[in-house]
């Protein structure tokens, strides 16, 4: 039965709405994508599959996109994977169609010592994210600033874990 401003069809939307929106809203540094590339038994690969298995929102904007294309595909990188060009692509392919896409309003730079991690923050700081996970974690020291969780990727499948139950 309906209120007087929704109807039943409504009330269910609403509620696939608030159950949908209560998934964790993550951004993921580039070194747990070349983790979980190079090692299926780690952690990072399982906050790949989690975010596979809907357990997590992924945030990306165009800039962190391109940085985890140009990481992933050295050749380095394409070695140690033992992937190719194409594979690294199709992954990318996947990953962005899980992601929630993230426009750049806002640039807070400079925040961080490193000025490759800034595309990082402000992807998480635009997207309203919950965390950012990273190996890295002393990095994104100032991210505490605005209130942004920084975690590894075993601290963050442990919360994952806990709002389980």
């Amino acid at each position: 039965m309906g209120s007087a401003f929704f109807g039943p069809l409504e009330h269910a939307n609403l509620a696939c709405y608030i159950i949908g929106s209560m998934k964790k809203r993550v951004v993921l540094d580039t070194n747990i994508l070349v983790a979980a590339s190079r090692s299926r038994l780690g952690a990072s690969f399982a906050v790949l599959r989690a975010m596979r298995d809907d357990q997590l929102l992924a945030l990306a904007s165009v800039p962190l996109v391109l940085e985890y294309e140009a990481v992933l595909s050295r050749p380095e990188q394409l070695a140690a994977s033992h992937r190719t060009a194409p594979m690294v692509e199709a992954f990318l392919d996947a990953f962005c169609l899980l992601a929630e896409p993230v426009e750049l309003f806002f640039l807070w730079r400079p925040q961080l010592r490193d000025a490759a991690d800034e595309m990082v923050l402000e992807t998480a700081l635009n997207g309203r994210a919950d965390a950012l996970v990273t190996l890295n974690g002393r990095d994104f020291m100032p991210a505490h600033r605005f209130g942004l969780p920084v975690l590894t990727p075993g601290a963050f499948l442990q919360t994952l874990q806990l709002e389980r139950f």
